[in-house]
């Protein structure tokens, strides 16, 4: 996995993919933003002029893949590919602060949300606050401090797809490991990312 910025990739409907995006980052506060990425993000998965690079439809065998795609440097925003071979999943976790938009471009995805109940120290209470199926053109947000979630490919044999857009490009996390009953230890996290091309 490679930590560096991705390169400057060139796929169908990357021109309306990036002038949609920065239309919704400049229409206000985090809450009309992240409301506008959300509508953007749900018409371009539907848009078959948008076709991801080849290597998203390519899943990992030892880890969900992680490929940037896009990094704006006006406006700051990264777009993330995310890839999840059969079964793969994350532990609950954070997005250190920034908001995020996450939408599915193909398969389908259980989310959990977690509601922080107590923290004492580096251990923290959660609780599941809802979950959902999320299939092909359904998008959600996450605003600080409603941001801890849990993400899973529960197919036995399809990927799913998903394409993520941050504040800011995202190099770490806290993930949070299961210790007594609702309690949790955090873990920072280094986020990398796959090679794309």
């Amino acid at each position: 996995m490679d930590p560096s910025p991705c390169p400057d990739l060139a796929f169908p409907g990357r021109a309306k993919l990036v002038a949609e995006l920065d239309a919704a980052v400049e229409s206000g506060d985090q809450h009309a933003v992240t409301s506008a990425l959300r509508n953007a993000l749900c018409r371009l998965i539907r848009d078959h002029d948008v076709q991801l690079p080849d290597c998203v439809h390519e899943p990992i065998s030892d880890h969900y893949a992680r490929r940037e795609l896009y990094r704006s440097a006006r406006y700051g925003y990264s777009v993330v590919a995310m890839t999840w071979g059969p079964g793969q999943g994350t532990p609950i976790h954070d997005h250190c602060g920034l908001w995020c938009v996450e939408g599915v471009w193909g398969g389908q995805l259980e989310i959990t949300q977690y509601e922080l109940l107590e923290r004492d120290g580096e251990q923290f209470r959660f609780r599941a606050a809802g979950g959902m199926q999320a299939g092909p053109g359904s998008a959600g947000s996450l605003i600080p401090p409603h941001e801890y979630h849990s993400i899973r490919n529960a197919s036995a044999d399809a990927i799913a797809i998903s394409l993520h857009i941050y504040k800011a490009p995202m190099g770490c996390c806290s993930m949070f490991t299961p210790q007594d009953g609702e309690w949790y230890a955090r873990t920072p996290k280094e986020l990398l990312t796959d090679e794309a091309a």
